[in-house]
Order: C-alpha cells, then structure tokens, then sequence
C-alpha cells in the first residue's frame, strides 16, 4: 500500500487557512485590502467579542456580480493578475486570491455584494469551507462580507485565540494602520456598545495623524519632508540607456521627538507603497537613524511612508504579505536612514521640563484643543544626502583644556558667574516692559475620532524650544557642581554638562575621524591587558578602525595586547576601561557592524570617557564656552548614548506654576 496520500480538498482548504488566518485581525486585514483594492470611499467594520463572534466588513466599492462572487471563493481566483508578468509589478494591496476560501473555510461567511450597473445582488453563505446557499438579494452597491464563530470547526485553533480585549486590540492597531495610510478613506471600527475609531476623509497625513491621536501627539512628531532620489545601483546599473528614465523613491512622514521612547516597536508604521509592511530592513535603517540620539533598548515613534515604482519591489514573499523584498536594499535602507537623520537634524528638538509637560496635559484636557499648525501641513524637500558625513558641521574648536579640571565634592546648591547686570534682550523684555511669548492656536475644535491607541506624551505649553536658542543662553551657575543654570528669551535651562560635553566631542570626533585618521596620545609605558575569547575575536576583526582611531595597540602573544597610545583626552588610567568597553559594545550586536556604526560606536565610547564629569566646578567662561559649542552641533537635544542633555522651563511655564494664566 502507498504511503503517499493526497489530502482531502477540506483539509488542504484548512491547512492553506493557517497560513493566511492567524486570528481575527488577519481577517480584518485580508477583508480590509479587499475592499481598498475595490475602490471604496467608505470601510466600516462591526466586531464582536473582539472579533472571535463576529467580524463584518461593509464597504462601498465596485462590488461583484452573480458570476464572480462565486467564483471570488475558488481558491487562486483573482481579478488583479492576469499572467505571471503581472507578479513583476503588483499594484494591489491583494493579488492572490486565497484571502476569501481561507478565511471560508474556517468560519460561517455570509457575502452580499452588487454592481451599481446591477438591479440586484447576490447572496452567498458558506460553512466550513461548504457552500450553503447562493441567491438574488437586494443590497446596497458594494460589499458585505460577514465572518462568524471564526476557527469553529478546527477547535485546535480556536483555543489559541487570546482574550477578547488582546483581539479587539490588534483589530484596532490594524484598522488604525490602515486609516493612516488612506487618509481619503472614511473608516469606522465599531462594537456593539462602542464607537472604537470614525475618521473621515482629510486631504492630507497630518490631519489623520491629528484625527486618531489627538494634537498632543502631532506635536511630539517632526516632519519627514518629503524627499525623492533615482534608485540605481552603481554596480548593477552604472550608466541608463538612452531614453531611459531611472526609478525614483519617496520617502516622507512623521517621526517622534528624542524624548518620545517606547519600550517596543508598537508605535513603528511603516508603509510601503501604502501597503502595511513590518520589514527587518527599514526596521534597521530606523534604529540607525536614532542611533546615538535615543538609548538602546527603547524605540521611537515613527509613521514612514515609502512609494517606489512597483516593479522595484517584491511583495510576493510571505503569505500574509507583511514582509517584502526590494531590488535595491542598501540604497533604499541608506535613504531612508539619512531622509530621517536629516529631519531630525533640522527640526533639533529640546525636551521640555517632565512636570512642565505634565501641567500642560493637565491644562490642555479641560480646555480647547489647538488645530493642527499651517506649518506641518507643507511638505519640504531637501537634496538627498549619501552619509552623514555629508551634512554641515560647525568647525572643529579648540577645547579648553581647564575643563579637564579634577573634580571638587559635590555641594547642594552653587551659583556662580552670575550675570553683573540685568539682560533685558535675553529675557525678552521691549522697550515698554511687556514680556512677549508665543501662544498656542486655538483654531478648531477637538478631534471626533476616538482610538484605543495609547497617546503619546504632549509637550510643554509655549512654542517649541528653538535650539538655535540655545546660543543666547547666559549661565547663571550649576547645581550640584554638574548642572548648568541658564537663562534666555525663552525661559528657564538646565544643561547637564557631561553629556553636553559629551555631544560636543562625539561630534568633532566622529567629523574629523571622516576626515582622516585620528592621532593619539602615547602612555609613558605601555599598559598589559589581557581580553577574554570574545573580546580577541572582535579586536583582530576592528584592530585597523581603532588604530584610525588613536588607539596603538600591538598583540603579544597569547591574548594578551600592549597599549602603547589612547585617543586623545583619554586619561592612561582609562585607556584599558574604553578599549573593553568598545569591544564589549561591537561584540553585543552579534552581527556584522557597518564602518559608519563601528565609528560611531568608538566616538561615543571615547567622547563619554573624556568629556567632563558630574561635581566638577566651572567657571563662567567654561560654561559659556560649552553652550556655544553645544548650540553648534547637529542633535544638541541627546548625547551620543540618548540621554537629554537640556531641559527648558518655558517663561509660560513658568507663569503657570504661579497661577499667573
């Protein structure tokens, strides 16, 4: 007797199911592309208990007639591709055509759909994967489809559904996904005893962004100004032909403010062509763009958008068509990675002051909401850049060298080098003592879209803090011998000068080091150090970038290495400290490091061991020196490791907390 068996139809029918049906919201999201495929203006979507009862689609698109809602639900049947050219260039969200008999044969479906060129419509109803029944209905132009007591015939499945509130929750994320990327579209999300998301249609990204997550969050956001380049590889493409025309990428969103962290990649959107896609490539060029801006271990919030010709990407590898593939991954990861960086380079933002921030949801919530500003609603564009070398960067100054002073014990409040005579200019005062500031609009009402999606946090009252503002700061004295107490037009700053410094020599390393190679200091003896397996491994493979570096480092027998010169600034005593902390931070990737990323890596380490530290006195001229530095690099707002290097008390914050407004 044969081994080798062919599976039953209804069998097959169920194991094809797995691959496309994971839980409620996989249907959500097969019905949802459906319908945007078919046109429509108008998506609603009923649950119940979280999807497991009942999901309903309605949807105002084209509809089918008689002859194709059958065939709709004959596996591989599709009206979007025609041969197999086609799969070189899909421009439709769905394409396979087995979204309808998967999810059929898993549930009880019941389809109502018509043509607005038909008088009537047709219902279809099946169970199981059975079909049950198919007749003339009188229906609305445009589809219904009905999904209950999903997984009801495969028990197995079913038991491995989550709670109802987990179900609703990827429902929500995923219709909130979808409402993003079409803001022409008019989407709800209902339950039976409440309205989850009512979005209408808005011309433009911004005012959806405003729409489901309220002003607050728009806020902490920075515009990604939407920037085009020809995708071309050097390699593969050197020279087009006549005639030709070279294939350009878009790239264009919102991106959070440094001090909007997430502990996972929950507030990550990303959207390709405007089809959801949770890709490891732009997931990487993501976190390289914050890199050195935000710790490690916690994720922005970030809405990206990409729109490529069709036949540079791939989206026909993964069932449920979450992962794609493009033709050119570097270019596209290196564009999107600098388009990001230099968004945020020029937007600079300063976290405001926690409680400050606080105060100001606190005030926001029992009054109007501000409409979205006439500012974010343009979109800028800048020419493309290949490194971030390529961005301008202030001159490489002489650090004074007193800032290298010992440190003094702490004490609890120390103010010095305090102004001589009143800044009237710097505090904002005119002519006729009336203190200015800016207000915020109060041009709209608030948003009637209500989302189960968390908010972000909101920023402080006034404008945000300008950080070529940070130029003009006057300081007042330190705290603890470790903050910096300045004052200016806008208000109120505290600057912690370890990772101000810090920023300020990561900079003017990682810049001169693109430059050329660093020279070190060498040590009155050379210092022995022995690495441990791992610690060997990773100085042979970066020995030459370290060397580039000003590290002098010779191996002498065994694993024991003899370090001869360190970077300069770095004291000998720390010399054998940051060389293990560098190969201790490129061997926790566990992956092959870019020469961009193992630079950085280095100027970090080596900035933060010969920056000045905590409960080290200065004196007003040090402090000044520092600012101006500070005001002069390219992310002022975050030191290399992501800590916040300044805080501002906004003069309206001020006037809050004395119940002066």
């Amino acid at each position: 007797m044969s081994r080798i068996r062919i599976l039953p139809e209804n069998v097959a029918n169920k194991i094809a199911a797995g691959e496309v049906v994971e839980r409620p919201a996989s249907v959500v999201k097969e019905l949802l592309e459906n319908a945007l495929d078919a046109g429509a203006h108008m998506i609603r979507v009923d649950v119940e208990s979280g999807g497991k009862r009942l999901i309903r689609v309605i949807d105002d698109g084209c509809g089918m007639n008689h002859d194709d809602a059958l065939l709709a639900f004959e596996r591989h049947a599709t009206s979007k591709l025609v041969n197999a050219d086609d799969l070189l260039s899909i421009s439709t969200l769905g394409f396979r055509g087995e979204a309808l008999p998967s999810i059929a044969a898993v549930s009880r479906l019941l389809l109502e759909t018509r043509t607005p060129a038909d008088e009537q419509g047709t219902r279809v109803e099946f169970a199981g994967g059975k079909l049950l029944g198919v007749k003339p209905a009188g229906v609305p132009a445009g589809t219904s489809i009905s999904v209950a007591d999903i997984f009801y015939c495969v028990p197995a499945r079913r038991k491995f559904l989550k709670s109802e509130t987990t179900e609703l929750g990827h429902v929500a994320s995923l219709v909130t996904h979808y409402a993003l990327a079409h803001p022409e579209t008019h989407f709800v999300l209902k339950t039976p005893t409440q309205v989850i998301l009512d979005c209408a249609p808005v011309e433009k990204l911004a005012d959806r962004v405003y729409q489901i997550f309220g002003r607050q969050a728009l806020d902490e956001l920075v515009e990604i100004p939407a920037t085009e380049a020809p995708v071309r590889s050097a390699i593969t493409e050197p020279e087009l032909e006549p005639g030709e025309e070279a294939a350009t990428i878009r790239v264009s969103g919102f991106a959070s403010r440094p001090e909007v962290q997430r502990s996972n990649r929950n507030g990550t959107y990303i959207f390709v062509n405007r089809r959801l896609v949770r890709d490891r490539l732009l997931l990487h060029a993501l976190g390289e763009a914050y890199r050195n801006i935000i710790p490690p271990g916690v994720f922005p919030v970030v809405l990206l958008f990409l729109e490529l010709p069709y036949q540079e990407v791939d989206v026909n590898v993964h069932p449920a068509k979450i992962e794609v593939r493009f033709r050119h991954p570097q270019f596209v990861h290196d564009f999107t990675r600098d388009a990001l960086r230099h968004a945020l380079s020029l937007a600079r933002p300063i976290p405001g002051f926690p409680a400050a921030r606080a105060a100001a949801a606190a005030g926001s919530s029992a009054g109007t909401s501000s409409a979205i500003g006439a500012g974010s609603d343009q979109l800028r564009g800048y020419a493309p850049v290949q490194d971030a070398a390529a961005f301008p960067g202030p001159p490489r100054a002489e650090i004074p060298s007193a800032l290298a002073s010992s440190a003094a014990p702490a004490e609890t409040l120390e103010l010095t080098g305090a102004p001589d005579r009143p800044y009237a200019q710097r505090l904002g005062f005119e002519s006729d003592g009336a203190m200015e500031f800016p207000l915020p609009s109060q041009n709209g009402d608030p948003s009637r879209c209500d989302t189960a999606a968390t908010h972000l946090p909101s920023t402080e009252g006034g404008s945000l803090p300008d950080p070529e503002s940070i130029a003009d700061l006057k300081p007042l004295g330190q705290v603890n011998a470790s903050f910096i107490v300045a004052v200016n037009g806008e208000g109120l700053w505290i600057v912690d000068q370890h990772v101000a410094h810090e920023r300020v020599l990561f900079e003017q390393h990682l810049r001169a080091r693109r430059e050329g190679a660093l020279g070190g200091q060498r040590m009155l003896a050379p210092l022995m150090v022995d690495l441990n397996p791992q610690q060997f491994a990773t100085f042979d493979l970066i020995a030459d970038e370290l060397s580039a570096n000003g590290f002098e480092a010779e191996l002498m027998g065994g694993r024991s290495v003899a370090i001869q010169a360190a970077p300069a600034g770095i004291a000998s005593g720390d010399a054998e400290k940051l060389l293990f902390e560098i190969l201790d931070g490129v061997a926790r990737e566990n992956q092959s490091v870019s020469i961009d990323s193992l630079q950085s890596k280095i100027a970090a380490s080596t900035s933060c061991h010969a920056a000045i530290k905590v409960n080290t006195p200065l004196d007003s001229t040090k402090m000044e020196w520092l600012l101006a530095e500070l005001a002069k690099t390219e992310y002022p707002m975050s030191c290399p490791h992501g800590r916040p290097v300044v805080l501002r008390y906004s003069v309206r914050d001020i006037e809050r907390a004395f119940k002066r407004i």
